[in-house]
């Protein structure tokens, strides 16, 4: 499959870590609001949510379109904050640590969910599983000295 080789190339470049926060989730963000939730842009490559998390300072709902993986059971996904490979760690996952009880919008359905940080034996396991879902996320921890967090997002009903 060319064409997710070449994205995956693409998306592992300083150029694209540098852009793509700044289009991917505002275009995503757009299509998503016409579609009525139905079409999220970047899940034409991978699996993706739009998080709605509470913000840890503000207390202010925040929608994030994210890239998951989701689990087999139907019922979890796996977030991975790599922030494109940037330095800090994206906001969405200081927000989960402050206020874990959010809410996914997946496939146009909006689902309340619990988050939990992955630590030890249970994030070596994911991040493997990460790893070979989408290779990329490799060079984006090679870039930077944090270690990338993992969350576990469980439906709540």
């Amino acid at each position: 499959m060319i064409g997710a080789r070449v994205v995956q190339k693409v998306s592992s470049t300083r150029g694209f870590a540098k852009v793509a926060p700044h289009v991917i989730p505002a275009l995503d963000r757009a299509v998503h609001r016409l579609t009525r939730g139905k079409v999220l842009l970047s899940a034409q490559m991978l699996p993706g949510v739009i998080l709605t998390s509470t913000g840890a300072r503000s207390g202010r709902p925040r929608r994030t379109p994210l890239a998951c993986m989701p689990e087999e059971d139907g019922r979890s996904w796996i977030l991975i904050g790599s922030n494109f490979g940037r330095t800090g760690h994206p906001a969405w996952t200081h927000n989960l640590l402050a206020h874990p009880d959010a809410e996914v919008s997946w496939k146009g359905r909006d689902i309340p969910v619990t988050a939990r940080l992955l630590e030890g034996e249970e994030r070596a396991a994911v991040w493997k599983t990460a790893l070979a879902f989408w290779p990329p996320y490799a060079t984006y921890q090679a870039r930077v000295e944090r270690e990338i967090r993992l969350f576990r997002i469980v439906r709540t009903s």
